[in-house]
Order: C-alpha cells, then structure tokens, then sequence
C-alpha cells in the first residue's frame, strides 16, 4: 500500500518536475547561446527576442505579455483546467528567461555557428522534456491545441509562418548570416525535440511482400512477438493472388526482422516507413502472448524466443 502511494506522488510530481527543469533549460539555451550572437528562438520567443534587440525589454517579460491574448483565447476556446496548465507553463517559462538573463554576458562559445548549435541543442532538450510530460511553455503550444481542435488548419503551417516572419526580421535587423543561423538553430531544436519526446520508442510500419508470407508471418510472431496482417493483394505482371504481410514493430528491431526474411526468402520485397503514432493492444494496452494460431505448424510459448532457427 505504501509502495502504491509512494509510487502514485512520484507520478503527479513527475510533470511539474519536468516543467522546472525543461524551462530553465530552455531559458539557459536562449540566454547563453542565441542572444550573445543576435541569434533568434522560434515562435513567441523569437519575437520577443527581437524587441529585445530593438528597445531592451526583458525577453521573458515580453513572452509573457505576448501571452495574455492567448491565454483569454484558451480559456475562451480550451477551458479552464487547460488554461491553468498553460498559465502555469507560460509564467515558468517567461520566469526562466528572465532568471537566466545574466548568461547572456558570459558569451561561453565565441563562435556564432557552434553558439547557434548548441542553443538548438538545449532548447531541443528542454521543449522535449516539456512535451514528454504532457507540459506546455504557452505561446504557439496554446495555438496549436486551439487550431487542432477548432480548424482544419495545419498547426505546421501556422508554425512555419511565424518562424519565417523572424527570420525575415532577424535578416532585416542584423544580415542574412545570424537568419541562417537561426535557421539551423530552429532545425536542430525541432530534431532535438522530436528525438526526446519519441526516444527509442518509435515505431516503424512494414509490408512485406514474399511468396513464403506464412513463414514469414509466423516467425515475427514467434522470435520478434508482434502481430501481423495478411492484406491480400495481385501482381500486376504475374497476375499470381499474394498475401501481403503488415506490422508495425519498434525501432530496435528493424535489424532483426531484415535478417531474419533475407535469411527466409531473399527475394522477398520489404518497405519500411514510419508510423507516427501507434495505440492499441501490444503496443499501448496489454501485450499479445502467441500460443496457437490458425496456419501454422508450431506451439509458441508465452516467452518468446531471441533467436529464430537459421536458415
């Protein structure tokens, strides 16, 4: 019972925790690394960093009150539990800004390029653990949850939009040198995030397309542990019926199911994409034990085992 409490307090606490600390990242990766260089942050940041530039008013500051509309629309359009979470986010990640200003007179890389890489890096970072944990800074994170629910809009646009407007202002202000560099720092800061909030737990879709599909089926279901799907197709040339093989498997694996068909048929034709989200069973509900199926010729265990047979 206690271990269940315990357990439940490190759960509500791990969001706000993430929030404290992915905002002062963020704060440090725009105070220590963007701002000695003249170089600009994306979104809501970005513009504040200009007016920064232009009349010396604290960038966390001007994040803050570049929010207040937002946060009225939130509360209009989202609610006020959400609203409270955006607010909450938005004062962290406005405080952190400014908390963190004093960096900005260290110039710890002198070089504007390596500088503009590293604020990716560490605003990547911190964004990242933002949206691991389900928490936001405001500004364009607000937007896009009001655009996602209310419009057909894609948020990516409304994004890239806003991100080329401070470009443009960065090129105008300064030269074309510091807007490229935001550029790249911008790109490396979205790859960052993306890597954080997915990790090791992307997923990937395969069709595979082989005249042993049954084979090949039973042994991803019974060395790899993951379902498929026979879509069952004709070739165009041969005008052979073929049952096409579907699953989606984790990242960690393309490696070993490409060995195991090459070993199985090495004719056979494979495609592997990504598969932005994936829910259901086996992957966010209750893993699939494989006893017995309908086809094949062998008993599987509840464990599956790590090494198929060679081939």
């Amino acid at each position: 019972m206690h271990t269940k409490s315990l357990s439940s307090i490190v759960d509500t606490a791990k969001p706000y925790l993430a929030a404290v600390i992915g905002n002062i990242i963020c704060g440090l990766g725009i105070n220590a690394f963007f701002i000695p260089h003249h170089l600009l942050s994306s979104g809501l940041s970005g513009i504040a960093i200009i007016i920064y530039y232009a009349v010396g008013f604290p960038v966390g500051t001007v994040v803050f009150i570049l929010n207040i509309p937002i946060m009225l629309a939130c509360y209009k359009y989202m609610g006020r539990k959400y609203t409270l979470i955006s607010l909450i986010g938005t004062v962290l990640f406005s405080a952190s800004i400014d908390l963190t200003a004093y960096t900005s007179q260290w110039v710890i890389i002198k070089d504007p390029i390596l500088s503009g890489v590293a604020g990716g890096l560490m605003t990547g970072l911190g964004f990242g653990i933002l949206y691991k944990y389900d928490v936001n800074s405001g500004g364009m994170d607000v937007v896009a949850a009001i655009v996602k629910k209310y419009y057909s809009l894609e948020m990516g646009n409304v994004v890239m939009i806003i991100n080329t407007l401070v470009l443009f202002c960065s090129a105008y202000m300064f030269s074309l040198e510091p807007a490229v560099l935001t550029f790249i720092a911008i790109a490396i800061a979205t790859f960052i995030t993306n890597k954080v909030v997915i990790g090791m737990k992307q997923r990937k879709s395969v069709i595979i397309i082989s005249n042993r599909a049954e084979e090949i089926a039973n042994i991803l279901m019974r060395y790899i542990g993951h379902g498929a799907t026979y879509i069952y197709g004709q070739g165009a040339y041969t005008m052979q019926d073929k049952r096409i093989i579907y699953a989606v498997i984790k990242l960690t694996e393309i490696s070993k199911i490409k060995d195991i068909i090459n070993k199985v048929d090495p004719s056979a034709f494979m495609i592997i994409s990504d598969a932005s989200e994936v829910v259901g069973r086996g992957f966010t509900g209750p893993a699939v034990h494989y006893h017995t199926y309908p086809g094949a010729d062998m008993v599987m265990p509840h464990t599956k085992n790590t090494r198929p047979p060679e081939y």
